[in-house]
């Protein structure tokens, strides 16, 4: 007998990265010749009715992400019973209180998403640990389904003819507090009082709590806000990639950087980690807080090049698409037969 067919319902347009995601794993399953449905339409209503018109003959629905509509569309499969899966690509909750944005609503909604679901898959083993820690009345339904990498698409990445100065440093994330650059400002300011440095820190990313402070630095230069495809070039500028995030469920920055010739020092509070290969002590950050830990591990990361020896030690084929798609299959296979 036959799966009954999946039915995807989330964001795969926007350029967001759970957006991305959505959209891999629809590629994915296109690519395979699976049969499976997702939701097309564009328009609030034309949403509904299209929800109305495919969960009947669905076998399960796979909802990832959080959104006001996924909400709507658990509730109407739990009245079919229908078999639901939730792909959790961060905490809203959590991630609005880390960014000083707490928004009780949205925290109600997420949690009755939470509940509502049969199975939570997170996007990293990190980050399902995490979350059977913050909500352990939900951990015996709680997994992971780990984020796919492209690493066709970020390939590697040639720097330019002159190499970067060993100074030049960057990072995004702009000024959203849970990215913790502020902290990296710090020990940089640190490293070039105590050891007569001239380390410069380069910021991408969005205006946040925290981007004033960051801004009083004189060696920062802030690039807000980038178009993705220049991306890729600004990291070939610089010599060292940090991801000092006190909470990031996957970080594919991380994997950008490394294909694009960066060393890289990375936050333990990390996902995106069991993707890597060949990393060292010293190139994790324990406590993103501390600025004295990390001006030791920005000196010596800056003292050799990890990025031959972590990208030497990765193995793309157990962390790419066709990996994550497969898995995908496996589990929701698994899940509707455990609703019969």
């Amino acid at each position: 007998m036959s799966e009954p067919e999946i039915f995807i319902i989330g964001d795969y347009r926007s350029p967001t990265g759970p957006a991305k995601v959505t959209r891999a794993y629809i590629d994915g399953l296109k690519r395979r010749g699976e049969h499976f449905r997702y939701l097309s339409s564009q328009k609030k209503a034309a949403r509904f009715f299209e929800l109305l018109a495919k969960l009947p003959g669905s076998g399960l629905t796979f909802f990832s992400g959080y959104s006001r509509q996924n909400l709507l569309g658990m509730s109407l499969s739990k009245r079919l019973k229908k078999s639901c899966v939730y792909l959790m690509h961060g905490s809203v909750e959590y991630e609005n209180e880390i960014n000083k944005v707490p928004d009780p609503y949205m925290a109600r909604c997420e949690y009755r998403m939470l509940e509502k679901a049969d199975l939570v898959l997170a996007v990293s083993q990190w980050f399902e640990g995490w979350l059977k820690e913050r909500y352990p009345e939900f951990k015996a339904k709680i997994g992971h389904l780990s984020n796919g990498v492209d690493w066709e698409s970020l390939g590697n990445k040639a720097r330019a003819e002159k190499d970067p100065p060993d100074t030049a440093i960057i990072s995004i994330g702009g000024g959203m507090p849970r990215k913790r650059i502020v902290r990296i400002c710090e020990a940089i300011e640190r490293i070039n009082r105590e050891r007569r440095e001239k380390l410069t820190l380069t910021v991408i990313g969005d205006a946040g709590a925290d981007s004033e402070r960051i801004a009083q630095y004189p060696f920062v230069r802030n690039l807000g806000m980038v178009e993705s495809s220049r991306i890729p070039e600004i990291l070939g500028q610089h010599r060292l990639y940090i991801q000092n995030s006190v909470f990031e469920t996957f970080g594919l920055s991380v994997l950008e950087a490394l294909s694009c010739g960066n060393d890289i020092l990375i936050s333990k509070r990390c996902g995106c980690l069991e993707a890597l290969g060949g990393l060292e002590e010293g190139d994790l950050i324990t406590d993103p807080d501390d600025p004295e830990e990390l001006a030791e591990k920005i000196s010596g990361a800056l003292k050799g090049h990890n990025n031959p020896r972590i990208t030497a030690a990765t193995d793309r084929n157990l962390s790419g698409w066709d990996r994550a798609v497969e898995e995908l299959l496996k589990i929701c296979g698994k899940t509707v037969r455990g609703q019969r």
